[in-house]
C-alpha cells in the first residue's frame, strides 16, 4: 500500500507540471506544443538507434551504457529502422547546440554539433525513464543549447582520497545533467594523489597520512588513528580523461601552488623555504609551509607540469593560488633576495611574480592557467583566468580587466555547506547553502557592461571533503544541489522559475533512483517561520512541496501523539520548549525531522542597540536576530549569528518596563578553528532609566570558559534585580596566536540570542 501511495503522490506531481515531457533537468531552451507537432512518436515505440555520421558510435556506446546502468534493455542499432532514434551531425548548429524532432515512420532525429547530439541523448534518457511511469508518453520537439560554456563541478581528493570507479561515476552525473567540466582537486596539504614518475616521492610519503582529526577537535587536537592513503596512477588519469571525453566533460586538474603545498614538501623539503622534515598535515586548513621561489623549486614545478599536461588535455591548468601564508617568505634569504632583484615592494608582489612564472611557463605550452582569485593579489598574470570565490569581487576585477572568469562563489557554490535541519544533517564545514538558494544564482554580474559580461565564463560548484569520507556522502553533498546549478548555467536568464523546478525535480528524484545515485532528500524538509507577538512566539510550519503533509509534536503534548498540521496556521509557544515536525507523503517520511528549539522570554522583540554595529559579513537580520526567540548551535549556520571582530561592542536591551529580573543567558560561540573565541571578558549592567547603569556582574575571561556549556549558552544571575534595561559590556578576544588558525588576525565574537527572564 504504501508504494502504491507513493506513486499516486508521484502523478499529482507529474499533473502539475504537465504530462508532456517537461521534468527534464536541465530544462530546455524550447519546447513545442503538441498540437503544433506534425508527427507523434511515443518514448515507448522507440527500439533503435542510427547515426549518419561514424563519430557518433562513441555517443551511442556511451548511451546504451547509461542504459544498461539505469536496468533498462539495449535500444539495437539498425541503419534507416522505423521506431528509432536517427542521430545527424548538422553543420548549422552549433557545438553545444541540438535539436530533436518527431519525423514519419516513428522516427524521432536527434541533430546537433560535436557536443549537441550527446546532449540530446542525455534529455532522451530522462524521457525513457519517465516513459516508465507515462504510459503513451510522447516525445517532444526540443531546441536545446547552453547559456553558459563552463558548467562545472570540483571534487577535492586530497583531504579524502576516493576510488578511480566513483570518479568516474561523479563524471556520469555530471554527463546526466548536461555538466562539462570535472574539477579534479589533485594536491593539498594532507594529500598528493597523482603520479609524477620523476618525482616518486611525491606519492610514496605524500599521499599517506598517518590519520585525520576528530571532526572538529582543533584544540585540544584530537585524531582518528586511521591512516588515510591512495593516488591516481598515470593509467588511472588517462583512463578517467577518456571515459570523461566520451560524456563529453572536460577534466580540469588542479595541482596547488605556492601555498597548501605540504604533502608535496613532506616529500621534497628541499623545495621549501625552511628545508625541514615534515609530514601531510592531519589537521584541516591551510599550513605555512609553501614552496620557496627559487630556480630549482620552478624547475620542479615545471617537470610537474610537464607531467600533468600530458595526461590532461584540457585548456586550462589550474595552479591554485589561494590562502598563501607569507610568514616563511618573509624570513627565507633567498625570497628576500627575489624580491630585491625585481623590485618587488612586498610579498603579495612575490606571490604575482611566482604566478606570473607559473602563468608564462604554461603558455609557453599552448595552455592556460586558472587560479582561486587570491591571484588577483599583487597583479594578475598576463594569460590567468580566475575562479572567483570569495564573493563576486575578484571575479568582477578579473572581467573589468579583460580576463576570463568562472563564478564560484561560496554563499552559492560551496556544496559542503549544510543544505538542510542542520542537527539532523552529516557534520560539514559549516554555512548553509539550501538548493533554492543554489537555485536563485546569477553568475553574470549585473555591474559589468555588455562587454565585460563576456568574459564570464560560467560557473561550477565545489565539494571539499575535509569532513566527507565516503563515496555516498559525496554524492549526498552534490545531489540534488547539482540539479539546480545545472538548470542555472544551461538556462542563464531563461530558467522558468524555482516553482517550476522544483516540481519537476520532484519527479527527477525517480531518475536518480534509477540512476543508484545517493541524493539528499532535505529539500523535504520542514521550515518554520516565526513571529513574536505580545510575548509570544507564533511558529508557521512550511514545506517545499504541497502534495503531502506534516505531522508535529507540541512540547506540552504526549510525546507520541502527532498532530497533523493545518497549513497556514500558527503554532502559538508561550513558554520554552522544542518543536518536532516532519514532512509525510502517506506513511512515508521524507526529509529530516525538524527539531527547533523555541525560546521564549522577556526581551523577544524588544529594541536593541549596541555601540559598534556587527560586521556586513554576519549580520543577516541585525541586531533583532539577538531576541527572535532562536538561539544558535553548533555546527554553525552563519545565518544564525551576528558577528564582532576586532572591536568591542556595548549591546543594550529595552525591555520597554522596569519588572524583577532573574537571569541572562547569552548564547556565544567556540569554534577556534573558524577564528571565532569566547569574549575576554563580559560586564553585566542594569538600569531602570536607561542612563544611570549599575554594573551587576563583570565575568573574566577564566570564568566565561568555565561556564560555557555544551548548549553555546553562558548564564549569568540577575539576582531579581529590578530593572528595564540590560546591557551587555564585551571585550573581544585579541589577535590570534601564533601557529593557531587565523594567525595575527582579529578574533571573531559571535552572539545569537540574548535571552532574559
Amino acid at each position: 500500500m504504501k508504494k502504491i501511495f507513493v506513486l499516486s503522490a508521484l502523478q499529482l506531481v507529474l499533473m502539475a507540471v504537465g504530462l508532456q515531457a517537461q521534468t527534464i533537468i536541465p530544462n530546455p531552451q524550447s519546447q513545442s506544443d503538441m498540437e503544433n507537432k506534425t508527427e507523434d512518436v511515443k518514448v515507448s515505440d522507440l527500439q533503435f538507434i542510427s547515426a549518419n555520421d561514424p563519430s557518433f558510435a562513441s555517443d551511442i556506446k556511451v548511451f546504451s551504457e547509461f542504459m544498461s546502468k539505469m536496468g533498462y534493455p539495449a535500444i539495437a542499432q539498425k541503419e534507416s529502422a522505423t521506431h528509432a532514434i536517427h542521430l545527424i551531425k548538422d553543420a548549422s548548429l552549433r557545438d553545444e547546440e541540438y535539436r530533436m524532432q518527431c519525423k514519419a515512420n516513428q522516427v524521432v532525429e536527434i541533430r546537433g554539433g560535436k557536443d549537441g547530439v550527446f546532449y540530446g541523448l542525455m534529455s532522451m534518457l530522462q524521457l525513457i525513464e519517465e516513459g516508465q511511469r507515462q504510459v503513451g508518453l510522447s516525445v517532444p520537439q526540443l531546441h536545446d543549447f547552453p547559456a553558459y560554456s563552463w558548467r562545472g563541478m570540483h571534487l577535492d581528493v586530497s583531504r579524502h582520497f576516493f576510488p578511480k570507479e566513483f570518479v568516474m561515476k561523479y563524471i556520469d552525473i555530471l554527463a546526466l545533467h548536461k555538466m562539462n567540466t570535472f574539477h579534479w582537486h589533485l594536491t593539498d596539504v594532507q594529500g598528493w594523489r597523482i603520479e609524477i614518475k620523476k618525482y616518486p616521492k611525491l606519492t610514496e610519503i605524500g599521499s599517506k597520512r598517518k590519520e585525520s582529526i576528530v571532526e572538529k577537535n582543533f584544540d585540544p587536537y584530537i585524531g582518528d588513528g586511521v591512516p588515510v592513503e591512495g593516488f591516481y596512477t598515470q593509467d588511472d588519469i588517462k583512463e578517467i580523461v577518456l571515459y570523461a571525453q566520451a560524456r563529453h566533460v572536460q577534466v580540469v586538474p588542479e595541482i596547488e601552488m605556492p601555498g597548501h603545498a605540504q604533502a608535496a614538501l613532506s616529500a621534497y623539503p628541499e623545495y621549501s623555504c625552511a628545508k625541514n622534515m615534515m609530514e601531510p598535515l592531519t589537521k584541516w586548513g591551510v599550513s605555512n609551509d609553501v614552496y620557496c621561489t627559487d630556480d630549482a623549486t620552478f624547475r620542479f614545478l615545471e617537470d610537474i607540469l610537464d607531467e600533468v599536461m600530458a595526461l590532461f588535455p584540457s585548456n586550462y591548468i589550474h595552479i591554485g593560488g589561494d590562502e598563501v601564508p607569507k610568514d616563511r617568505w618573509k624570513v627565507c634569504p633567498v625570497c628576500q633576495q627575489t624580491m630585491k632583484t625585481h623590485h618587488l615592494k612586498d610579498e603579495n608582489e612575490l606571490q604575482s611574480y611566482f604566478i606570473k612564472h607559473i602563468d608564462a611557463y604554461v603558455t609557453s605550452k599552448g595552455r592556460n592557467i586558472i587560479g582561486w582569485d587570491e591571484i588577483l593579489e599583487g597583479g594578475l598574470a598576463p594569460n590567468a583566468a580566475v575562479m572567483s570565490w570569495r564573493g563576486e569581487e575578484g571575479g568582477i576585477i578579473a572581467a573589468k580587466q579583460q580576463h576570463k572568469v568562472v563564478m564560484t562563489p561560496g554563499d552559492y557554490c560551496y556544496f559542503d555547506h549544510y543544505q538542510g535541519n542542520k542537527n539532523a544533517e552529516p557534520l560539514a564545514i559549516g554555512g548553509f547553502t539550501p538548493i533554492q538558494q543554489v537555485y536563485s544564482y546569477q553568475p553574470t554580474p549585473a555591474v559589468l557592461n555588455a562587454e565585460e559580461k563576456k568574459y564570464i565564463l560560467g560557473a561550477q560548484a565545489n565539494v571539499w571533503t575535509e569532513y566527507i569520507a565516503t563515496t555516498d556522502h559525496v554524492e549526498y553533498m552534490a545531489v540534488p544541489r547539482l540539479c539546480a546549478l545545472a538548470e542555472v548555467l544551461w538556462l542563464g536568464d531563461s530558467k522558468p522559475g524555482w516553482i517550476d523546478f522544483k516540481n519537476r525535480l520532484r519527479v527527477h528524484f525517480s531518475f536518480l533512483d534509477q540512476c543508484k545515485v545517493h541524493y539528499a532528500n532535505s529539500i523535504f524538509d520542514v521550515t518554520t517561520v516565526r513571529n513574536i507577538v505580545e510575548g509570544k512566539v507564533e511558529l508557521t510550519l512550511e514545506s517545499v512541496y504541497e502534495n503531502g503533509q506534516i505531522q508535529y509534536q507540541m512540547p506540552d503534548v504526549d510525546q507520541a501523539q502527532l498532530l497533523l498540521y493545518k497549513k497556514g496556521r500558527p503554532l502559538v509557544f508561550k513558554r520554552s520548549g522544542k518543536l518536532r515536525a516532519q514532512y509525510y507523503e502517506g506513511t512515508k517520511e521524507l526529509g529530516h525531522l525538524l527539531e527547533e528549539e523555541i525560546l521564549v522570554h522577556k526581551a523577544l522583540g524588544k529594541n536593541i542597540s549596541s555601540t559598534i554595529e556587527p560586521s556586513s559579513y554576519y549580520n543577516e537580520g541585525g541586531l533583532p536576530k539577538l531576541a527572535d526567540s532562536k538561539a544558535g548551535h553548533a555546527p554553525r549556520l552563519s545565518s544564525d549569528w551576528l558577528g564582532w571582530s576586532g572591536k568591542n561592542p556595548a549591546i543594550t536591551i529595552d525591555l520597554g518596563d522596569a519588572s524583577k529580573l532573574n537571569n541572562l543567558d547569552i548564547y556565544t560561540l567556540k569554534e577556534e578553528s573558524n577564528w571565532i573565541y569566547l569574549p575576554q571578558q563580559i560586564t553585566v549592567s542594569l538600569s531602570t532609566d536607561g542612563i544611570n547603569y549599575i554594573a551587576l556582574k563583570t565575568l573574566s575571561a577564566k570564568e566565561i570558559e568555565d561556564a560555557y556549556g555544551v548548549d553555546n549558552k553562558l548564564s549569568v544571575s540577575l539576582a531579581n534585580t529590578k530593572a528595564r534595561y540590560v546591557k551587555l559590556a564585551l571585550t573581544c578576544a585579541p589577535k590570534i596566536e601564533k601557529d593557531k588558525p587565523g594567525a595575527g588576525e582579529d578574533a571573531w565574537v559571535f552572539l545569537s540570542e540574548l535571552a532574559v527572564n
